[in-house]
């Protein structure tokens, strides 16, 4: 079936990049826009279709009975929201929102089932990402469990930062609360402390990451052993190249904008 994109432009996602050209062209994609806040799946839901974010971040959550949610992974530029298309029965083991809008490029379960079984790159690249979402939801387990809010807010802004091209994107506070599994005074006392740390630039309805660096030294190990399995697929061909850090370096600073 014909791409509905110009397969031979840049996607902006990084598995389907990572792809030849010939078996990109192959693939069934249409781009889609998602603004904040947009459900995608429901939890225990039938999944139509899997989306691999190219400007938007998605956020895997799961609600206890009493009401508390918590991320369990993020799904940015770096992967493909819908593993359980090729992993299980297609069913969505989790509620998936949009945490930050923007596009992403969609394909039809049927067709990435397809387009799976007949292995080749694209199988490839899938399972090499699952190992690094596996990581993720593994370790961001650890981290809600053993480490502060403060740290956990220096991951997730971090994580969050990595998966965006542009400096500056629209999230609530509540969000970030339910994010983290944290109540929403908390994540404003732990951003106060990071703004008078000098790391952010933080006031009503805006964080401003002025100092990565530092917001580097202040999480936990937990974002790098994230970041080190979220780097995308190894390339069919010549290796990407990262910085030390494991991210391209950029000079500009991240606004997120909390109303």
């Amino acid at each position: 079936m014909p791409n509905a994109i110009d397969t031979q432009a840049f996607t902006g996602n990084r598995l389907l990049d990572s792809l030849p050209a010939q078996e990109l062209a192959h693939l069934s994609l249409k781009q889609v826009a998602f603004s904040l806040g947009q459900v995608i799946y429901e939890c225990d839901a039938h999944v139509g279709y899997a989306y691999f974010p190219t400007t938007s971040v998605i956020s895997c959550l799961y609600t206890t009975q009493s009401g508390a949610t918590a991320e369990t992974a993020l799904v940015g530029n770096d992967g493909v929201l819908g593993t359980a298309l090729f992993l299980a029965d297609g069913t969505s083991p989790h509620r998936a929102v949009a945490q930050i809008g923007g596009n992403a490029m969609r394909m039809p379960a049927k067709a990435l089932q397809a387009d799976f079984a007949r292995g080749g790159s694209f199988q490839a690249v899938l399972l090499r990402y699952t190992h690094a979402l596996i990581t993720q939801i593994s370790q961001t387990a650890v981290c809600n469990r053993l480490h502060p809010l403060e740290q956990r807010l220096c991951r997730w802004l971090l994580l969050c930062h990595d998966r965006v091209a542009g400096s500056e994107f629209l999230m609530t506070q509540e969000f970030i609360s339910n994010m983290l599994g944290g109540r929403r005074e908390s994540v404003t006392v732990a951003a106060g402390h990071l703004q008078d740390l000098g790391v952010i630039r933080y006031s009503r309805g805006h964080i401003t990451i002025v100092d990565r660096n530092g917001l580097e030294r202040l999480t936990c190990e937990c974002y790098g052993v994230v970041q080190a399995s979220s780097l995308g697929p190894k390339t069919i061909g010549e290796p990407k190249l990262v910085s030390a850090s494991g991210r391209s370096m950029r000079d500009d600073g991240a606004m997120l904008s909390t109303g």
